[in-house]
C-alpha cells in the first residue's frame, strides 16, 4: 500500500479513485483531512526544541570545524618545522662537506708544495754541486795551464839566460 504521507500522482489518483466506491473514496479524503490538521497543529514547543537542537547541531558543527582547521594549522605548522629541520641539516652536512673537501684539497696542495720545494732544493743541490765540480775543474786546469806557462817560461828564461852567458862567454874570451 502506498505511503499516505507521501504526494500522489495526478495518474495515480484518478486510477485509484476509478476502481474504488464512493465511499472508499471519502474515507480516504477523510483520512487526509485529518493528517493534514494534526500536522497543522503540531506543538509550538516541538517547533521550537526542533530549532534549538538544529542551532545547537550548527554551533557545534562550526566548533568542529574551527578545531579541524586548528588541528590542521598545527599539523603544517608541525610539517614545516619538519622540512626546515631537514633542510637545516641537509645545508649543515653539504657545509661539513665543503669544508672537509676545502681541507683535504689544501692538504694535498700542502704535501704537493713541500714534495715540490724538496725536488726543486734535490735539484738546486745537484745543479749547485755541478757547477762546484765544473769551477773547480776549471780552476785545476787554470793552475795547471799556470803552471805550464810558468815552467815553459822558466825553460825559455833558462834557455835565453844559457843562450845569453854563452854568447857572453864566446865574447869574452
Amino acid at each position: 500500500m502506498p505511503n499516505p504521507k507521501e504526494p500522489k500522482k495526478v495518474g495515480e489518483e484518478v486510477e485509484e479513485v476509478a476502481g474504488q466506491s464512493l465511499e472508499e473514496v471519502q474515507e480516504q479524503v477523510e483520512q487526509a483531512s485529518k493528517e493534514a490538521e494534526e500536522q497543522a497543529v503540531k506543538p509550538l514547543d516541538e517547533v521550537l526544541g526542533q530549532a534549538e537542537r538544529a542551532y545547537a547541531a550548527y554551533i557545534e558543527a562550526q566548533r568542529q570545524v574551527a578545531n579541524a582547521y586548528r588541528l590542521n594549522e598545527q599539523q603544517i605548522a608541525r610539517a614545516f618545522r619538519r622540512a626546515e629541520q631537514q633542510a637545516k641539516e641537509a645545508c649543515d652536512e653539504s657545509i661539513r662537506q665543503a669544508l672537509a673537501a676545502r681541507d683535504a684539497a689544501i692538504e694535498e696542495a700542502m704535501r704537493a708544495r713541500e714534495e715540490a720545494i724538496a725536488q726543486a732544493e734535490k735539484a738546486f743541490r745537484k745543479a749547485r754541486e755541478r757547477a762546484e765540480q765544473a769551477c773547480q775543474a776549471s780552476i785545476e786546469e787554470a793552475k795547471k795551464r799556470r803552471e805550464e806557462a810558468i815552467e815553459q817560461a822558466w825553460r825559455l828564461r833558462e834557455e835565453t839566460m844559457e843562450q845569453a852567458w854563452n854568447i857572453y862567454a864566446k865574447l869574452s874570451r
